[in-house]
């Protein structure tokens, strides 16, 4: 089951939008606000990550940030009054937190940690082009059959709403308002809210997997004994879930080209779809390249080269690559239909696999910063373009949309160009006080310790079951990937927030029928706007006072 919103008019300019010219990310005005969000949200999102191992999601403290400076009665700021300026300022500030923290800071972190201070510089070179490839494949694939624009992309939908609660006020704005009141108060008495807003909008056989993973894992120990964490039962399912997933979008492309192929008697729908998997096809081959590039600059920016054989070398480069695709894909995937995107725990098995085939130390701390950089770049330009879509009005394929589009792209690009420079300049103020992202000492501890036999066993025992429930979901349901996803995330009190709302979401739906779907929209927004905003804040004041 897949998530539809309904569409909506935009919002400005009384639904003719679509008549002018959106605005553009380059504009001074723009531009300069980007540019002053993205360094503020990139300093927070390393010293977050530093401090506390968390990323927040800052997306919508720049919609706030453009939403104030629209009521400055000065002519400079008029244009922030724009749904779609305040999409730009939101786009661009989360790209640069996430930049900075997931996708930069963390993994020049592991060669310094493993005491490779050398690797550092050309390992920040890679994944920033690591990180801008991620970001401008989603560009590309949004809105495709692997990556629909009508899926949930929970964070989405929450800065979406906020924007337009904001804009035109009335009885969603109240609705908003209750929703957001009630993330805070959840989240005061430290109550994962997102999990429940996620789960009034998400597919409900995606979201149910999600749920019934989380709670296995958390009682899988205390009730019958059995730690599936420390047996890799999560992982082993992931690589299963994730190589099905990988199959899957395969096959979808093939399976359009052969719809468009079929004869003139084909339907516009068909032919839309067809395109799409055009695109992604293109993408994906664009992609490769992309990867198998920097994989190749990697190897030698970094002397790993030196230390294996040309065989050896070679495997290393094409299984980097490839691992680099079944992150992104699995990161997008869970991050699509869950709201979370499990990047670190993908970026383990990664390694786990690395050292089974036996590669080095040093080519695994090189595989280990790859890994962790593809992905949450790839996750939250999703995000950001699905809030654009809503609040474009769901066109799909017309040209407001695609312009809009663009230049939240550019937007983005600006925060990860931003993150990139302040990176650059705070890393060795973090290092010489020996504050790295806490994940790193799990990937440097799992690259001295090496993997035995028996994790050997779980991870190919486990990848069974994981890639038959893949199978059995299909692509639209991607059963498989939500139930590692959740598996991996220790957190049960989650498990039961999903189940709330799930409960919540199948009562209104049998009370207001299909009215419940944009109420809920609207709820769940404020609900994981709210969630948001308390985790940001808090985790602001925690970390100053460490």
């Amino acid at each position: 089951m897949h998530h539809e919103v309904t569409a909506a008019a935009p919002l400005e300019d009384k639904g003719a939008a679509h008549a002018g010219l959106h605005p553009k990310a380059l504009a001074p005005a723009n531009l300069i606000l980007t540019v002053v969000l993205s360094v503020f949200g990139a300093i927070v999102g390393i010293q977050m990550l530093a401090s506390l191992g968390i990323t927040p999601s800052t997306s919508l403290i720049g919609a706030l940030a453009a939403m104030s400076l629209a009521r400055v009665p000065l002519a400079m700021f008029r244009g922030f009054r724009s749904v779609h300026a305040q999409n730009l300022a939101q786009t661009s500030i989360s790209s640069a937190t996430f930049g900075a923290a997931n996708s930069l800071f963390l993994p020049i972190g592991i060669p310094f940690l493993f005491g490779l201070p050398q690797m550092v510089v050309p390992m920040l070179i890679g994944v920033s082009l690591a990180m801008l490839l991620d970001a401008w494949l989603l560009y590309r694939m949004f809105d495709t059959p692997a990556f629909p624009a009508r899926n949930p992309w929970p964070l989405g939908i929450a800065a979406a709403e906020a924007i337009k609660a904001g804009e035109s006020g009335g009885k969603q704005a109240w609705l908003l308002l209750g929703g957001l009141a009630t993330g805070v108060a959840g989240a005061v008495f430290k109550l994962p809210m997102s999990a429940f807003g996620v789960a009034l909008i998400g597919g409900l056989g995606a979201m149910t997997a999600f749920g019934i993973g989380l709670l296995v894992r958390g009682y899988s120990a205390p009730l019958f004994g059995f730690d599936i964490g420390t047996r890799y039962v999560p992982h082993g399912m992931m690589i299963g879930a994730g190589l099905v997933a990988l199959v899957q979008v395969a096959r979808v492309v093939l399976k359009k080209h052969e719809r468009a192929a079929d004869g003139p008697g084909v339907t516009k729908e068909a032919l839309a779809e067809a395109r799409g998997a055009s695109v992604l096809g293109r993408s994906l081959k664009l992609g490769g390249a992309g990867y198998l590039a920097i994989m190749v600059l990697l190897c030698a920016g970094t002397g790993i080269y030196t230390g294996m054989s040309p065989g050896m070398l070679a495997l290393f480069i094409v299984y980097g690559t490839f691992a680099a695709f079944v992150h992104e894909l699995i990161v997008g995937i869970a991050a699509m239909h869950s709201g979370w995107f499990p990047a670190f725990a993908v970026a383990l098995i990664s390694l786990l696999l690395g050292i089974l085939i036996g590669f080095p130390p040093e080519a695994l701390v090189v595989l280990a910063g790859f890994s962790a950089a593809t992905g949450p770049a790839f996750a939250d330009m999703g995000y950001d373009l699905k809030a654009g879509h809503l609040l474009r009005g769901e066109a799909s394929g017309s040209a407001f949309e695609l312009e809009g589009r663009r230049e939240q792209m550019i937007a983005g690009m600006v925060g990860f160009g931003v993150a990139i420079v302040v990176v650059a300049c705070a890393y060795p103020l973090f290092f010489a006080n020996h504050q790295t992202a806490p994940i790193n000492a799990a990937y440097v501890a799992a690259i001295k310790a090496g993997i035995s036999g028996e994790t050997a066993r779980n991870l190919a025992l486990w990848a069974v079951p994981g890639a038959l429930l893949q199978l059995a979901g299909g692509p639209r349901q991607q059963l498989g990937v939500l139930f590692a996803t959740g598996l991996l995330i220790a957190s049960p009190m989650a498990g039961w927030m999903v189940a709330a709302g799930i409960a919540c979401r199948l009562a209104v739906h049998a009370v207001l029928g299909a009215a419940a779907r944009e109420r809920l929209e609207v709820l769940a927004g404020g609900v994981i706007a709210g969630d948001a905003l308390y985790s940001f804040f808090s985790g602001v004041v925690k970390s100053v006072r460490k």
